[in-house]
């Protein structure tokens, strides 16, 4: 399905929510209290072996509050938006089946139904293996070229850690990065907040990355600010 204007979301008919709020599936993020709220990912039950695998995050009472929101949003349509600015900016994301929210006895339901990244592999998980020095400064380059599009289009992570920084080793031996999880991400004028922050957290939940290549993606981010758009591909 095509992603839906932010007006036409909750006007869409109960039955087509209804259907994805139901779809069987196992829990991969149990559904947690926060932010007034609950909200988890279940992985949906697969019978089409021939099409990707589809997670759905599914959020009761889970908003965020702004000025422009003062009684409160769904944290999942400011992931939606994210998600269509990313795709503008040239940064990979999961592909969107289905995003919708509506007002059920008073209280907000938010759906997010997005298709696997076939391939790919968390930050946290490529570490888990040997790779040559050569293909671990290549993933590194890639990565601070794609942070440095986020941050140079007015974007911040906002829940920038290992395990939603994803990358997929190609066929030709080069690697591909996406970015997950933005339920988060906020606008930031300035790329140099957005870079302050999600940096920083970076270095705070980097798992099993090395200082060495932290302060190696550090470097490359830098050179990334001057060439975002040309040399390197994220």
């Amino acid at each position: 399905m095509g992603i839906l204007s932010e007006q036409a979301l909750a006007a869409l008919p109960s039955t087509e929510f209804d259907r994805w709020w139901h779809s069987p599936g196992e829990w991969v993020e149990p559904a947690n209290q926060r932010r007034g709220g609950e909200s988890g990912v279940r992985l949906l039950q697969h019978w089409d072996t021939s099409r990707p695998l589809l997670f759905c995050k599914r959020q009761s009472g889970h908003i965020y509050r702004s000025l422009r929101h003062p009684g409160g949003r769904p944290t999942i349509l400011r992931e939606l938006q994210a998600y269509r600015a990313l795709a503008r900016l040239g940064v990979r994301t999961p592909n969107i089946v289905y995003c919708a929210a509506r007002k059920q006895s008073g209280q907000w339901q938010a759906l997010l139904v997005t298709e696997a990244l076939l391939g790919f592999v968390s930050l946290e998980q490529w570490y888990e293996e040997a790779h040559t020095p050569q293909l671990n400064q290549r993933m590194l380059q890639r990565l601070a070229v794609t942070l440095a599009r986020l941050h140079l289009g007015g974007w911040q992570h906002g829940c920038c850690y290992a395990k939603h920084l994803f990358i997929k080793l190609r066929g030709d031996g080069d690697v591909d990065i996406a970015l997950l999880d933005l339920e988060k991400s906020r606008r930031r004028w300035r790329a140099s907040s957005a870079a302050r922050r999600d940096l920083g957290q970076l270095e705070r939940h980097r798992g099993a990355m090395p200082e060495a290549d932290m302060g190696y993606l550090r470097q490359a981010y830098q050179q990334a600010l001057n060439m975002p758009w040309g040399g390197l591909q994220p």
